[in-house]
């Protein structure tokens, strides 16, 4: 899976590469030759790069440049010398939208240096993709930035024109990374605006998502106003703890690299979801064996109360977790996750209470019980933990974790991603990985594709899912639909479906035992589908299931690692259908938003030409299925209710005589 071709042109030595001009033009195009990034010097010698698709402007002309506490670094240069190279490889994913990426580019690296002054050295490396353009600054290893301290970065992402544009103004660095992805004015984005990630946008012609990939030992960036207040965004470092002024501390003799900015571009804002471009420039796997992650399913004791009647005080303790191992031996699911409340001392959301200690269990939860008790119904446990307390004991719990045989952690109230918290992450997974543990992060910063480089990592929060519908109003159907085309394309989300007590909106009532879902069954099983997970929660009671369990069937089979993904209709904030292929099958989910839609699926675009159809669709009432078999031919047609969705599953068919 690792073959490649890689061939270069170097231009190397300074006597022999006359320095770029201010009008002079360095270009990079795509290996399709639709996506071009241009390079240029302006007048202060500042090197800046546009992006254009099929010719037509993208980004105009934006600069870049690193803050160090000695100054800023991308003004004053000479291009000093150029290289070349073009890149053709693949490499397998272990868990997610694809069994494999190809990581097909051309890429050019541009030396600059500063002509007066320290005259500090500086690298442009860019990468063009059919399915974006990339840079990142790299700084060698030079005395004049030894030990440097960043303290921002004055790199921009500079609009053409006025674009359709959505994004989530999380407003604040410290944050669950939990909200809406709105329509954004973009001749009204503010300096206080602040941006997570991805930003997407429309032009008309094409589509394309501003974030940021290959996040290690550095600061997360959001988006905000330009400083001259023009149109478009410039980047802006989360700051380390301890000192507002500084976003990351360097190591002496280390080159200074930022992540890959990242600019996804396709013809519809939906064929995103299609692209591994973020995963491809994150770094390599460092998990050499991988045979023992293994994405699947998994029933959630936190989410439904937790409520079970057959349980007679039902919380974090041995009956309880019994009922939800049972729940999951008897649909088939791998999983049971044993949420908040197991462990001594557990307790108080995000903070640590004293004498909390994630190796004891509590007196109500006998783990080892527990343990064997799921064995024997071929169950594996997941366990939550807080970030902290973890952190404390983190070597004894991952090695008694390991011990027993459980499968996974889910580690939460994080709730940052500053420099400190980003190594963090590489030290638990590095651990996690050596005591052959899965990891789910809540609490999480969006993905960067970190879960390349530690394939253990399979799945993340970083996003507003379906526990709002416990405390708030805010997961509509439309919601639902733009996490589709905004969040879902970066990487996993534990969105954490399965809410089976569907309402009408008008009917939707805050509760946090037996929560209500706002949008109906087949919209809710299509999440299973279109939303990436390689661990799906199955989120409801076992007497919520038990009363009304029209769906449950489709939960029992839908896969959580793909083959291949599609795009196949829709349009943002309105509506979108995804298909996913496992062999030779293909799974479709169709999420509808707030208003009715009709719908016509092309499903020839998935290469056959007839296919034996099941599918599940809106029944007559929000909580009511409506199943059907039929052979189906180049398209098909739904007609979908507000707030409404359905779920298919193609199989080869002959044509019929």
């Amino acid at each position: 899976m690792n073959n490649w071709i890689m061939t270069a042109a170097t231009c190397l030595p300074i006597a022999l590469c006359t320095p770029a001009m201010a009008s002079d033009a360095v270009t990079l195009s795509s290996p399709d030759s639709r996506n071009t990034v241009t390079v240029t010097l302006d007048a202060q010698g500042r090197p800046t790069y546009s992006v254009t698709r099929d010719g037509k402007p993208i980004l105009a002309p934006s600069p870049i440049g690193l803050r160090l506490d000695s100054g800023l670094v991308g003004i004053g240069m000479a291009i000093t010398g150029e290289e070349r190279a073009t890149a053709d490889s693949r490499y397998p994913l272990v868990a997610g939208k694809a069994a494999e990426a190809r990581d097909h580019y051309n890429a050019l690296t541009l030396h600059l240096a500063e002509t007066t002054g320290a005259k500090r050295r500086m690298d442009l490396v860019l990468r063009a993709y059919d399915d974006g353009v990339a840079f990142r600054t790299v700084l060698p290893v030079q005395d004049a930035t030894a030990a440097a301290l960043v303290r921002g970065e004055e790199t921009e992402f500079r609009f053409p024109k006025a674009f359709k544009c959505w994004g989530f103004n999380v407003g604040r660095f410290d944050s669950a990374h939990e909200g809406e992805y709105d329509p954004v004015d973009t001749t009204k984005i503010r300096p206080h605006n602040l941006f997570d990630l991805p930003f997407l946008c429309e032009t008309g012609a094409a589509a394309f998502a501003l974030t940021e990939a290959d996040l290690l030992d550095f600061s997360g960036m959001y988006l905000t106003a330009r400083a001259d207040a023009g149109l478009g965004l410039r980047a802006k470092l989360s700051p380390v703890l301890d000192d507002k002024r500084v976003a990351v501390r360097t190591h002496v003799g280390a080159p200074i690299v930022t992540p890959w900015r990242v600019v996804m571009l396709a013809d519809r804002a939906g064929t995103l979801n299609e692209s591994t471009l973020v995963t491809n420039l994150a770094a390599p796997s460092r998990v050499a064996d991988t045979s023992w992650i293994r994405p699947g399913k998994s029933t959630w004791d936190w989410w439904n109360g937790p409520t079970v009647a057959a349980v007679e005080r039902p919380g974090s303790n041995t009956a309880t977790a019994r009922a939800f191992i049972d729940l999951a031996a008897a649909n088939g699911l791998e999983y049971a996750t044993i949420d908040e409340g197991w462990y001594a001392g557990a307790g108080g959301g995000g903070l640590v209470r004293p004498g909390a200690d994630v190796t004891r269990p509590g007196k109500e939860f006998d783990l080892e019980q527990v343990v064997a008790y799921a064995r024997e119904k071929g169950v594996r446990l997941w366990l939550w933990v807080n970030w902290q307390a973890l952190d404390a004991q983190m070597e004894e719990a991952l090695a008694l974790y390991s011990r027993l045989g459980i499968a996974g952690i889910k580690v939460d109230f994080m709730d940052r991603d500053d420099q400190g918290i980003v190594n963090w992450y590489a030290k638990l997974l590095d651990a996690a990985a050596r005591h052959k543990l899965m990891v789910n992060l809540h609490g999480a910063y969006v993905p960067r594709g970190l879960n390349r480089t530690y394939p253990n990592f399979i799945t993340q929060e970083g996003v507003l899912g379906a526990e709002y519908n416990k405390w708030t109003y805010r997961i509509t159907a439309g919601h639902n639909v733009m996490l589709a085309y905004t969040r879902n394309l970066l990487g996993p989300m534990d969105y954490t479906p399965g809410g089976f007590r569907n309402v009408s909106p008008a009917d939707f009532q805050i509760r946090n035992e037996l929560p209500f879902v706002q949008t109906t069954r087949a919209h809710g099983l299509a999440l299973y589908v279109v939303y990436e997970s390689p661990l799906a929660e199955v989120s409801d009671s076992p007497d919520t299931y038990a009363a009304n369990g029209q769906g449950l069937d489709f939960i029992r089979e839908v896969p959580t690692r793909w083959d291949e993904t599609r795009f196949l209709a829709g349009e943002v904030g309105e509506y979108i259908a995804i298909a996913r292929r496992k062999g030779e099958r293909w799974y479709v989910g169709v999420l509808n938003g707030d208003a009715a839609h009709k719908v016509t699926l092309p499903l020839a675009q998935l290469g056959g030409t007839h296919y034996r159809a099941r599918i599940w669709a809106d029944g007559a009432k929000p909580d009511a299925v409506a199943f059907s078999e039929r052979q189906v031919g180049g398209s098909l047609t739904l007609q979908l209710p507000a707030t409404g969705g359905a779920t298919l599953t193609l199989d080869p068919a002959p044509a019929k005589r």
